[in-house]
């Protein structure tokens, strides 16, 4: 086989495996994890399933993939925001881009909170998992040097670093569970202008006051 033939042939496996994690995520969020077989991910791509499974070992695999995809999306968004607060332009870009990649999409979040809860639970994903915990340690250490910076300079609260990552975690859990809930919702009237106001809290946590003008 010839260099570009070869080339090509990688490239159209990995088109494939992306048409596969992109049908499934589809699937995921229209119908839920409990509805969606391997057959369906197979018929809404117009593959075999053996084709599937040339990709995934497991449908867990599958969604652990696709929950690692979405973490690595959020820490390059992360990383990118906590530079740009580096230069002092957007001293809260970090806070925008954790509050709005996690709130912006609830039915996204909310799927992926369920299959982490289900994955947990395998013993089969547990390397894997231990992968996805690797990333997001990577993102908590940049983001407690970041807070501890600005502590030091006392543009927020003089806190353990880490509880403002803890807070953004507690606040966008709770905003997804407010947007699913069936007890909250008949009294909000408009839901986006409420997940708006809660991004909004978000940002301004622990805000020293005399620095509202950089944030």
């Amino acid at each position: 086989m010839s260099v570009e033939k070869a080339r090509l042939r990688v490239l159209k496996f990995r088109q494939r495996e992306q048409s596969i994690l992109d049908a499934t995520l589809s699937l995921l969020l229209e119908h839920g994890e409990d509805n969606v077989t391997v057959e369906t991910i197979a018929d809404k791509v117009d593959i075999g399933k053996g084709t599937v499974y040339k990709h995934f070992t497991s449908k867990s695999e599958l969604y652990t993939r696709l929950l690692y995809d979405y973490e690595l999306a959020l820490k390059e968004q992360m990383e990118a925001a906590i530079e740009t607060a580096k230069t002092g332009d957007d001293y809260a870009a970090p806070a925008k881009a954790y509050f709005f990649n996690r709130i912006s999409d609830p039915h996204k979040a909310r799927l992926f909170q369920r299959l982490e809860e289900k994955l947990s639970a395998d013993p089969n994903e547990k390397i894997r998992l231990e992968e996805l915990g690797v990333l997001r340690k990577s993102v908590f250490d940049k983001l407690n040097i970041f807070f501890e910076s600005r502590i030091q300079a006392g543009e927020l609260d003089d806190v353990p670093p880490y509880y403002y990552y803890l807070s953004y975690w507690a606040l966008t859990q709770g905003a997804v569970e407010l947007f699913h809930s069936t007890s909250f919702n008949k009294p909000i009237q408009n839901m986006p202008e409420l997940m708006n106001f809660i991004m909004d809290v978000g940002v301004k946590i622990g805000r020293s006051p005399n620095k509202d003008s950089q944030t």
